[in-house]
């Protein structure tokens, strides 16, 4: 009675939404394509009634195939086979499956109360599959093979794509996230990873450019997450919307010129013959593509899974590939059925990059809370004497003009949804304190250009000291008086040499002086960079244990680029 119940819902909302099927575009993830009832009656003993819930790219060829299959009156036990085949979003379906269990899957959300759980299930990736095993084992079965394959591509606008010379060329990883961070022509866009499978192949791709090149690696990933969470979009219309509509180059300033997509929406989108079609980049090594794997789900009963094994075997061979190829899909292991053509550049069978462990999904995941949680932060910069040394390896920039085209960069990168603040510090400054507050914490929606503009300004105090430890605790304790629960909280102070401010709090005085003052419930992580070998690491690093951080010291002026989006991060307030 259970499966019949669930089977009357899905196809009176697939009735429903059949309409709405002929005016919403394939490529909306999450969009319902329709229902369809594949039945065969003739002398049935019963009926055996298998619902499918099917993701929007590939519903059209299931449904299909069903129909096909349907004709030829299979049977279990001399009950009919019914297929109810309907068109829903993978993460509704997800949701759905971890709502039913008791489960919660980190990012996912609540079940939308809506959807049904199916007896087949067939999203997109099975990524889904392991994120769900995660949550717990048993939602989902052990053994879901891939039925079709679209592998994730770099979509670029083709006017961008022929200026950056993309069109032949193979380009590697950390190619693709150095345009990102420093090329002014590139606008990423990305579907938000939590709800996206696409999302979540991109980020274990640049996770493992964070792995292989060490603190390149590790700069290059922050700021290339960042950049993409300024153009994140929570469903695939949204971003796909956001392309360019003529190649004027005022547009291509302002829309979207790289975003991962699926071969087959990239397909689809140029299919509608847009004044400014997209390229495929398939970027070395390849993402893990979409699969969409045949997911029998479990405890089903003795009838529902024969029913359910016999339909996933007639989704192969000559015939079930070239289906596939009608709506711009893959057979499972690469190769194409009759009429899909692929650019010259896009690879044919060949080596698959497999679906990885659970660990990999959740740590990339993560990586993507991490780098993008909103933050509020106090930005404290040295304008002391010792900010005025030259860096012979920056063509004779000072450590001040250094310090300050890295913080204009990492402001580049800091997303709408942050709060940010400005003080400099130095002996001698306006007020009788060590520091000076040039732009109080708020919001980068209406004071990024005040930012921007204050940090330009800044400029050495030739007969300033460095009032570092006093700056620091009025900083800390600035920060904390109003600490925001739903934000990290964090000091990032940028300094140039060690505290030489014989009136003020001395190391030890600091230390205890910040201990006295956290609060376990409410954390303000202090992050310091050095500018210089004139730092004392050591000492630095007895402040950020008293309340959490880190520090990191740049030997070679000319490299605090690189350790400015090191520290960032860190920027979690955790």
């Amino acid at each position: 009675m259970r499966g019949r119940h669930r089977a009357t819902d899905l196809r009176s909302n697939g009735f429903a939404a059949l309409a709405a099927g002929m005016i919403l575009p394939l490529v909306a993830i999450g969009a319902v394509y329709g229902g369809y009832r594949a039945m065969s009656t003739s002398g049935c003993a019963g009926t055996v009634r298998l619902t499918v819930a099917a993701s929007p790219e590939i519903a059209p060829v299931i449904k299909d195939a069903a129909a096909r299959w349907v004709k030829t009156e299979p049977r279990v036990d001399n009950e009919c086979v019914a297929v109810d085949v309907t068109a829903v979003g993978s993460a509704e379906v997800a949701a759905a499956v971890a709502g039913e269990g008791g489960a919660t899957v980190p990012g996912l959300g609540q079940a939308d109360g809506k959807t049904q759980v199916p007896q087949v299930w067939i999203p997109d990736s099975s990524l889904w599959l392991q994120r769900l095993r995660t949550a717990r084992e048993d939602l989902v079965p052990l053994v879901a093979p891939s039925l079709a394959r679209s592998p994730i591509v770099l979509a670029v606008p083709e006017p961008t794509a022929k200026q950056l010379g993309w069109l032949e060329n193979k380009v590697t990883w950390k190619q693709v996230l150095e345009q990102i961070v420093g090329d002014t022509r590139i606008i990423p866009g990305i579907v938000d990873p939590n709800r996206d499978s696409v999302g979540v192949s991109t980020l274990v791709a640049m996770a493992s450019v964070r792995d292989q090149f060490g603190p390149e690696g590790d700069s290059l990933t922050v700021g290339a997450v960042k950049s993409l969470m300024t153009g994140k979009s929570e469903q695939q219309t949204g971003l796909i919307a956001r392309f360019p509509r003529d190649s004027d180059p005022k547009t291509l300033s302002t829309a979207v010129t790289l975003a991962p997509l699926s071969e087959q929406a990239l397909h689809a989108y140029n299919a509608a013959g847009p004044a400014v079609p997209l390229i495929a980049v398939y970027p070395d090594p390849a993402p893990i593509a979409l699969d969409f794997p045949f997911a029998a789900m479990p405890r089903l009963s003795p009838n529902r899974a024969s029913a359910a094994e016999q339909f996933r075997s007639v989704l192969t061979g000559v015939a079930f590939r070239n289906l596939l190829a009608q709506h711009q899909l893959r057979a499972n292991d690469g190769t194409v059925g009759t009429g899909m053509t692929l650019s010259p550049s896009a690879p044919v069978g060949g080596q698959v990059t497999p679906v990885p462990d659970a660990t990999v999904i959740s740590k990339a995941l993560q990586m993507w809370v991490e780098i993008t949680q909103p933050s509020r932060m106090l930005a404290v910069v040295d304008v002391s004497a010792a900010m005025k040394a030259p860096v012979p390896t920056a063509g004779g920039l000072t450590k001040e003009q250094v310090a300050v085209q890295a913080a204009q960069g990492g402001l580049d990168l800091f997303p709408d949804s942050w709060a940010v603040g400005l003080w400099c510090f130095s002996t001698n400054m306006p007020g009788g304190h060590d520091y000076q507050s040039l732009v109080p914490i708020g919001p980068l929606t209406s004071q990024r250009d005040q930012l921007r503009a204050a940090i330009g300004g800044l400029k050495p105090n030739p007969k300033g000291g460095s009032g570092l430890y006093d700056t620091i605790l009025a900083a800390y304790q600035n920060v904390q008086q109003g600490w925001d629960p739903g934000r990290g909280n964090s000091v990032v102070v940028v300094t140039g040499g060690r505290n030489n401010d014989a009136s003020g709090l001395s190391l030890d005085n600091l230390v205890s002086s910040l201990q006295k003052a956290e609060k376990q419930d409410q954390p303000v992580q202090i992050i310091i960079i050095g500018v210089g070998s004139e730092v004392n690491q050591a000492e630095m690093q007895k402040v950020v244990d008293a309340t959490g951080g880190a520090v990191f010291v740049a030997p070679d002026p000319s490299k605090i680029g690189e350790i400015f989006m090191k520290a960032l991060a860190l920027d979690d307030g955790r």
